[in-house]
Parts: C-alpha cells; structure tokens; sequence
C-alpha cells in the first residue's frame, strides 16, 4: 500500500453534456456524455494517509482551507473510499489548478478524478481504468470522463457497475483540434452544478432533450472518428444550447451565461460567417469554449479576445488521470 501519492487529471470540455442525475447518491446520469479530457487545464492532487489517532481529514485546495461545503463533499467522497478499500485511516489531501477554479471549466471533473487516483492508491485499492472511472463519478458525474485520455464517452447506466467512461479515440487522434476558452469570468459561480444536477428534472424542456441525444451524439462520435470539425462542432453548439435551455427553465432558472458569454458567441457566429471554422460550446457556467483548427487558433484567440476583452486560453486532447 502506498502512504504518499501524487496525481494528475485533465478538465474535459464535454461535445455532449450530462445534465441531471438518477435519484440516488452515486452520480448516475440521466443520458450518455461524449467529451475531450484537456493537456493543459489540470488538477494536481497529492493524497497521504494520517496516523490512525488523527480525528478528521486535512484538505487544502490552491493553497487554502476549502469553504464547508467543499470540503464536506470531499470529506463524503474520502468516506466512500475507505468503505471501498476497507480502512479507517483519514488523509491529508492538497490540490492544485493550473487554471480558475469554480468557474465552469470543470474544475470538479479534474479535481476527483486526480483524487480518485491518488487515494485509491494511498488506501491500496487495485483498480483498472473503468474501476478508477466509476470511484471518480462518486465524487463528480463528470470526474469520470476525466480519468482516460484524449476523446471519451460516459456510459450513464442504472446502476453504479454499468455507469462509467471509455475512450473513443486517443489523445494523438486529432492533433488539429484545439479548445480555446474565452475565460469572460474568473468568479466561482453562484449555483453548483451539484444543486443544478437536482434541479433539471423540474424543467419542461428536459424531455426533449434527453430524446434528441441518441441521435446528436451519434453525429459527434462521427465527427471524432472521421475528424470533422464541421460535424463535431455543429452537434456540440445544438447540444449546449439544449442544456442551458434546460436550466433556463428549471425551477428557480440557473442563469449562467453574462454578458461576455453573449458576445463570444456572437464572435463565433462572426468568423464563420468570413468562412473560418469554429464552434462553440459552453459548461455550466458564463465562459465560452471555442474548437477550431490549430491553423486558425491564432487568429481566432485573438479576434475574441478584441471582441470580448476577455482571455482566452488555449488547450487540445491531453492524456488520462495518472499518477506522477
């Protein structure tokens, strides 16, 4: 058994987004996902078991004590593990984003699934990657597509067994390919994505939705597989539309979008109309993910960047949660 482990997870930006849960405690989405684990917007987690007469866990996120609600969904998370490995042990947990926490660049997705890694190691649990992959959803539905690499679907399942994420292409599949992120808002957001989880059974249009993906998602693997961005990318701006629609009419609304979300998209709208491709999508929160084609990503950065007056950072297809 390990007593000191280091982790590393990549953000994912999801082309077909998970919204809504199964009722339960184990993050059993209501509908499949389809999502590109990110190289340079990780979460670096390190995960080290306490002497046994230690009273709680000790975790710091970015160099700081979590808020409570933070750190009791860790403390849960931590909990689940140790019934998972059979140990009673605490641990002390330090994490670390290269990129704004809280703000809807999956933050979650990345953070868990580094943890997962790291303490299923520290507390001697023998996993593979489909095993890592259900622990991570534990502590985030969307951690789950974080543990492999380059382009993945979750599987949403009925129970905790079937519901887990598998690659669909490897992170050197589409070298063309880059996410650029109109970052219009450093600020954690006011609603979770835990909370609008529970809240999107409330809405009228979730129906809809959860009927249209069989046939949306089928047209974003295809856009992977065959390395269209035209595909992919008018597939994944139909289906964030149709989250956010979602949450427009839950019951209270989350409204995540600002006004820097309504003028990022517009920018998009603005370079395909001069014939450049590039697509976007967005999380639950106000920024803007942007694909397009390294050959553009300049241009394209920089033209939201002057339209926005935002900064966009750049990303492509990175590998899988690891230990390092």
């Amino acid at each position: 058994m390990a007593s000191n482990v280091i982790a590393r997870a990549g953000a994912n930006i999801a082309f077909i987004k998970y919204w809504g849960n199964r009722p339960g405690a184990d993050n059993l989405p209501l509908n499949l996902s389809i999502s590109m684990t990110l190289f340079a917007c990780v979460t670096t987690t390190a995960a080290a078991l306490l002497d046994e007469n230690a009273s709680g866990d000790e975790i710091r996120l970015d160099g700081a004590p979590p808020g409570e609600k933070s750190a009791g969904r860790i403390c849960l998370f931590l909990d689940r593990v140790r019934r998972i490995a059979g140990r009673k042990e605490r641990a002390r947990v330090t994490s670390q984003n290269s990129f704004p926490t809280g703000c809807g660049i999956a933050s979650s997705a990345s953070g868990f699934a580094a943890l997962a890694v790291a303490a299923s190691a520290a507390y001697g649990i023998r996993a593979d990657a489909a095993e890592l992959s259900r622990i991570a959803r534990l502590g985030s539905g969307s951690a789950a597509r974080s543990v492999p690499g380059g382009f993945v679907e979750l599987h949403p399942g009925s129970a905790h067994e079937e519901s887990f994420a598998e690659p669909i292409a490897p992170e050197t599949h589409w070298p063309e390919l880059c996410d650029l992120i109109a970052l219009v808002s450093r600020e954690e957001k006011p609603v979770s994505s835990a909370e609008g989880h529970r809240l999107a059974r409330t809405s009228e249009a979730l129906a809809g939705r959860l009927a249209a993906i069989p046939d949306r998602a089928g047209r974003v693997r295809q856009g992977i597989l065959r390395r269209d961005l035209a595909l992919l990318g008018e597939a994944a701006e139909e289906d964030a539309l149709s989250m956010h629609a979602v949450m427009l009419t839950s019951r209270p609304p989350l409204i995540y979008w600002s006004a820097g979300t309504l003028e990022a998209m517009r920018a998009v709208y603005g370079l395909r109309k001069r014939g450049i491709e590039a697509y976007f999508t967005i999380d639950a929160g106000p920024n803007v993910h942007v694909l397009t084609r390294k050959k553009d990503a300049v241009r394209v950065a920089d033209e939201i960047a002057r339209e926005v007056g935002c900064e966009v950072l750049t990303d492509h297809a990175g590998p899988g949660a690891r230990i390092v």
